[in-house]
């Protein structure tokens, strides 16, 4: 399947109160280099494995393949990873024909919010809710990969 997405930076805590759902996540990357990545991922009480192609166009789109995994195989995966798990708090935001998928980062990555939206075709143009600031598809550094290497503290006032 090919995953084509935006991603925004958010500007307030708005989107809580628009929420339909919230679930907590914790991921490591077995492998997360030249834009090729292989994620666990644990989702309140499901685990998935994940594999991501390059990105063709910048960022928009790649190809991604994911499998639901048994939790307690996750949790051992999760001890092979390359150092750092990213640790978050995804809210579900609907807007118009869209669900906003905003993450809000804790650890190292504290203080970043950002938000996701995935489209059905790269020239589709969403309704962009309120809390929605400036987009950083394709900004490499957002990737949660590089969050994993390279966390957001370490960065935050230089961005």
């Amino acid at each position: 399947m090919i995953e084509i997405e935006r991603k925004f930076l958010v500007t307030d805590d708005s989107y809580k109160l628009l929420a339909t759902a919230s679930s907590h996540i914790q991921q490591g990357y077995i492998c997360s280099e030249r834009g090729r990545t292989v994620r666990i991922r644990l989702r309140d009480a499901r685990a998935y494995i994940t594999i991501k192609g390059p990105s063709p166009d910048g960022g928009l789109s790649r190809y991604e393949f994911e499998q639901e995994i048994p939790v307690d195989d996750a949790r051992h995966l999760l001890t092979l990873c390359e150092p750092g798990i990213i640790d978050k708090r995804r809210y579900l935001v609907p807007s118009g024909q869209h669900t906003f998928e905003v993450d809000e980062f804790y650890g190292d990555n504290e203080g970043l919010v950002m938000a996701e939206v995935e489209l059905s075709s790269p020239d589709e143009q969403p309704l962009l809710p309120p809390f929605i600031g400036k987009e950083v598809t394709g900004d490499r550094r957002y990737y949660n990969g590089s969050l994993r290497r390279n966390p957001y503290r370490l960065w935050r006032d230089n961005p």
